[in-house]
């Protein structure tokens, strides 16, 4: 006879379930080394760009992932692993991730999984050097206005250099024809 799971880890599953699912991706990482003190500042520089940082047991994560979407992240669960789940700008929480990781070498990116797609570590990594998506926003907004001024600009020139050029050849042609005068109608 099977034994029943018990209450608590049913919990932990459906919980990392929901959280993969209200999530916009999850990056994996290894914490071993690090200090509860080190894990809070993780948190605490994660949660302003929209990521939020927790330890689950492996087997857990395995068991809310099968046979869903997210199962490839179960390549992922060896050692000690963290989950970061991101709402929003992922490179935002990648950078975040890295920066830390830069200054705490104890952590490691594993990889995740964006939009259903599994990333390695060094993709994750040139995820994090992207500026971030206001500043992309602002580069593609600018770079659609940039034609579009060119154009105004040319368009705007059209009549004025048709002016001058009209200018010019009446100005070469001795001034503009005299009016006719209005001749009476002879009977």
């Amino acid at each position: 006879m099977l034994e029943q799971p018990r209450p608590e880890k049913v919990a932990v599953v459906e919980e990392v379930r929901q959280r993969l699912d209200q999530a916009d991706a999850a990056i994996l990482t290894e914490y071993r080394g690090l200090t509860v003190a080190e894990l809070a500042q993780l948190r605490r520089s994660l949660a302003p760009v929209g990521g939020d940082y927790k330890v689950f047991k492996n087997t857990l994560v395995r068991l809310a992932v099968t046979g869903r979407p997210e199962e490839p992240i179960s390549e992922l669960l060896e050692g000690p692993t963290a989950l970061a789940f991101v709402r929003g700008d992922v490179a935002a929480v990648a950078k975040a991730l890295r920066d830390f990781a830069r200054a705490n070498p104890a952590l490691v990116i594993k990889g995740g999984l964006v939009d259903g797609r599994l990333l390695s570590a060094p993709e994750l990594s040139s995820l994090a050097d992207l500026p971030p998506r206001d500043v992309l926003l602002a580069q593609f907004a600018g770079a659609l206005a940039a034609p579009l001024r060119q154009l105004a600009g040319l368009l705007e020139a059209l009549p004025r250099n048709l002016a001058y050029g009209l200018k010019a050849l009446l100005d070469q042609q001795g001034g503009a024809p005299a009016e006719p005068a209005d001749e009476a109608p002879t009977a």
